[in-house]
């Protein structure tokens, strides 16, 4: 049939950009208002023309999951709660005078460029507009900021000659972030 050539073609587009089961879903939908339509008299290709407008085309579609895409909404809270754990590590890091414990400096140097790294790709994954697949970048970022939230507990821990106050909020907050984070990981793949 015409008409339902038009509807594969539809959900082959897609299927490059979008999961399997997002496609799947998309499927049963157009092939049951395919039917209806089919059921109220219209021609095959009307019928499959008509289903397809309803469902939207393939960037109105690719926009809609994208912008509910759990990574697009992980990368989106972990870039939100950033600043809160600036909040929490910096006076941390200060009160605790960090420059000078013993950690080599191209150590101190890769750290920061790690965390920047990491804020760029959970920026690409939180902007992503009609790229599913971008959105999932927020995996690679969220395992990264596990990473480095590991290597600041280990730090502290291992360097620190005392522990600060401000450390009673900032340790407790990067172990909600890694446990939180890794809940979230496996949902954005």
């Amino acid at each position: 049939m015409a008409g339902h050539a038009l509807i594969e073609a539809h959900l082959a587009t897609l299927a490059g950009r979008l999961p399997a089961g997002a496609v799947d879903e998309l499927a049963e939908g157009l092939t049951e208002t395919y039917q209806h339509h089919l059921a109220r008299g219209l021609d095959p290709n009307s019928a499959a023309a008509t289903a397809v407008a309803e469902f939207g085309d393939t960037n109105q579609i690719l926009t809609a999951f994208t912008r509910q895409a759990p990574g697009r909404r992980t990368a989106l809270a972990l870039l939100a709660t950033g600043p809160v754990f600036a909040a929490c590590w910096g006076p941390s890091l200060i009160m605790s005078q960090a420059w000078r414990w013993p950690i080599p400096i191209a150590t101190e140097v890769a750290f920061g460029l790690a965390l920047l790294g990491i804020v760029a790709i959970l920026a690409l994954a939180a902007t992503s507009r009609h790229d599913y697949g971008r959105t999932r970048l927020a995996a690679a970022g969220g395992i990264g900021l596990i990473v480095l939230d590991a290597a600041m507990l280990a730090a502290v821990l291992l360097a620190a000659p005392t522990l600060v106050w401000p450390m009673a909020l900032a340790i407790p907050a990067s172990l909600a972030r890694i446990a939180c984070t890794a809940r979230s990981v496996p949902r954005v793949l």
